[in-house]
């Protein structure tokens, strides 16, 4: 089950909503991207793309994932993220049904 207004707060800030669209198409956003899977981003390669400090991005990544829209994956000393795909249908269906 997705905490939808808690999702509505987390998509309120544009830069998550951003990296959300990022993660959407990761090889055209991140080219240099050299994940073990295609689907992933480092948190260093988001953090550069912002040109934010390192706290800023991982709080706002924190938060993205504390609401399930992203999944985190510890690979060696690097960090991924990926969009969860799962999570973002069931938010958009729900978004569609309550406001037909």
């Amino acid at each position: 089950m997705i905490d939808v207004d808690r999702i509505h707060k987390v998509l309120a800030h544009p830069l998550r909503r951003e990296i959300l669209r990022w993660l959407k198409s990761p090889g055209l956003h991140f080219p240099e991207n050299r994940s073990h899977h295609p689907d992933s981003v480092s948190i260093g390669s988001i953090h550069a793309r912002t040109k934010l400090s390192q706290s800023t991005v991982s709080a706002h990544l924190a938060v993205l994932t504390q609401a399930g829209l992203l999944k985190m994956q510890r690979v060696g000393q690097w960090v991924y993220v990926s969009r969860d795909e799962d999570t973002i249908r069931l938010f958009v269906a729900h978004l569609a049904e309550d406001l037909e």
